[in-house]
């Protein structure tokens, strides 16, 4: 699988290069600027990008400007954004053509190698992988007139996990419900959100997506 890295911080750009190769990853470039990210993953078009938000040189939200206008070019080019910070605007503008393949980790967050490259796989699989305080930021501004008003706020707690990319297994461990419990609240989401029969994981996508970009 090939990776497009955009870090600046020498350290951790070295330290996330030797992680993703040990995990069989092949990094065909690792950047530190905007500029230089924008030219890589034109180059190569790799099959996931993770990105820091703020770059040289204005130390801003160039990481995600540059994913932003390479996903235009490139539509459904899966992009995980690694960052301390969360830019709500540019996130929810990331989100906004509907297509899987969508992550926003928040590096105090990674806890384990797993973690990382589980969050790594699956957005490159064209799944989510959403920090929950992430989630709860972008949560803040919802209005109470979208479909999503329909859910209940069980059904928005599972929803909030499906964004995190947990399984049905791991949102009735979270939960402390059954299995059962959990894929029956799932399915009254995708009622609720007018998603139509089709592969669950793509509807799960689908309703994660109308979640974080409503």
């Amino acid at each position: 699988m090939r990776v497009v890295l955009a870090e600046d911080l020498f350290l951790l750009r070295q330290g996330i290069i030797q992680l993703l190769e040990a995990y069989g990853f092949e990094v065909v470039a690792a950047v530190d600027n905007g500029t230089d990210l924008a030219a890589a993953l034109a180059e190569h078009r790799p099959d996931v990008a993770i990105v820091d938000v703020r770059l040289p040189p204005t130390f801003t939200t160039e990481g995600l400007q540059a994913a932003l206008r390479a996903r235009r070019e490139q539509p459904g080019l899966p992009i995980l954004v690694l960052s301390q910070h969360v830019e709500q605007m540019y996130a929810r503008e990331l989100l906004a053509d509907g297509t899987g393949g969508i992550g926003y980790l928040l590096k105090d967050s990674v806890l384990d190698d797993e973690q990382f490259i589980d969050s790594v796989r699956r957005v490159a699989a064209g799944g989510t992988a959403m920090d929950p305080a992430v989630v709860a930021q972008l949560m803040t501004s919802h209005s109470r007139d979208e479909p999503l008003a329909a859910l209940s706020g069980r059904e928005r707690e599972v929803l909030g996990l499906m964004a995190e990319g947990c399984s049905n297994t791991a949102i009735a461990q979270r939960l402390t419900v059954t299995e059962g419990a959990a894929a029956k609240h799932i399915s009254n989401i995708f009622t609720k959100l007018l998603l139509p029969p089709s592969s669950d994981s793509n509807r799960r996508v689908l309703a994660v997506l109308a979640y974080l970009n409503a």
